[in-house]
């Protein structure tokens, strides 16, 4: 799912940071916008600021290992996003739009370009990186119970609430790369306006 966007016409945040971190968030933006094969290791090293030597001191495995640390950090930084999104409204069907409007907001801040890092990076390796792909399951995961747990506390039920969690991140999901494509904001204004009628229908009535 998408992350926060990045002015690439400034040094932000990462400068500060570490080697390793900022190898694995060089990898994470690089693999968001040009898939796994598209991102080689040279152009992840020169976008941290590192050395080819210090990548492959911190990711002896190359570029699946680095791919994997991706993947969790984009995994952790969409979680990060999400819990602060369902925990800014009470009720999730308006914490579920909100977090469609969030995601609209930064496709269009992007120029449509960063749409999920974990996908962009799982879908290039498929059938070949198990590692990838367990690491992105993981992440879908995660992001599904965040939501789940979030609907069990507005009261609905514990079977509901696990199946809807999988249908508003699959839903997500599709809407992100639908907005992409026809870049408009179209797709996930739809999708978090069905998703809050949908969960509406779950909830317990006084």
């Amino acid at each position: 799912m998408k992350t926060k966007p990045r002015d690439d016409r400034t040094p932000g945040p990462d400068a500060a940071l570490g080697t390793r971190e900022r190898v694995v968030r060089a990898a994470s933006r690089l693999m968001q916008r040009q898939g796994y094969d598209g991102s080689g290791i040279k152009q992840i090293a020169q976008e941290a600021g590192a050395t080819l030597g210090s990548v492959y001191h911190f990711f002896p495995g190359g570029k699946q290992e680095l791919a994997v640390a991706a993947v969790h950090h984009g995994d952790q930084e969409f979680a990060g996003i999400l819990r602060e999104v369902l925990d800014s409204e009470e009720d999730p069907a308006k914490a579920i739009v909100a977090c469609t409007r969030s995601l609209a907001e930064g496709l269009r801040a992007s120029d449509w370009l960063d749409g999920c890092p974990v996908t962009a990076t799982a879908l290039g390796t498929a059938g070949r990186a198990p590692d990838i792909q367990q690491a992105a399951a993981q992440a879908f995961e995660h992001w599904r119970g965040l939501v789940s747990d979030t609907l069990r506390r507005a009261g609905i039920a514990e079977q509901d609430a696990l199946d809807l969690g999988h249908t508003v991140i699959s839903t997500l999901e599709g809407a992100e790369l639908a907005a992409q494509v026809s870049r408009s904001d179209e797709p996930l204004r739809i999708a978090g306006s069905h998703l809050a009628r949908l969960i509406d229908s779950y909830r317990p009535t006084a």
